[in-house]
């Protein structure tokens, strides 16, 4: 079963259950997907790959939300953001954490020059094809900056 399935599935499941929020954010998630394949014309539809871009795309816009919506002093504006982030990530895979990514970033760096910055852009985009959907970019990108700032 595709992505896309089984997202359709959960959507149905949320509405017999009247899960609001759930349903909410599942079709939200399916027009975003249906979004970018209208936009993405001819290529047709979405694989697996393209709906877990969207996906990460979505959570990555609520986090900076509920980030937002916590600085202007709207907590319950930002809880309602964390609840559908975590409908969200069911979708996605299995987050990688920061010592593994770590080792990534490491392994990425061996053989550059970390005192030019100029190779900062080489790194990440190696790091970022390791971990693919499976780590926080903004996390990855302050990693592969320690090791540039020398404070692996």
């Amino acid at each position: 079963m595709s992505l896309k399935d089984t997202i359709t599935d959960d959507m149905k499941t949320y509405m017999r259950e009247k899960n609001q929020i759930a349903l909410d954010t599942v079709r939200m998630l399916r027009s975003d997907i249906k979004n970018v394949e209208i936009n993405n014309r001819p290529a047709g539809e979405l694989d697996d790959e393209g709906v877990l871009k969207v996906i990460a795309s979505s959570v990555k816009k609520r986090r900076d939300a509920a980030s937002q919506y916590r600085d202007a002093g709207r907590p319950e504006l930002a809880e309602k953001e964390e609840l559908e982030i975590t409908f969200l990530e069911k979708y996605m895979p299995a987050q990688m954490g920061e010592e593994e990514i770590r080792k990534i970033v490491a392994e990425a760096a061996e053989g550059v020059d970390v005192s030019d910055k100029k190779n900062f852009g080489a790194v990440m985009k190696k790091v970022m094809e390791k971990t693919k959907n499976k780590a926080d970019g903004k996390l990855v990108n302050e990693l592969v900056k320690a090791v540039f700032d020398g404070n692996n």
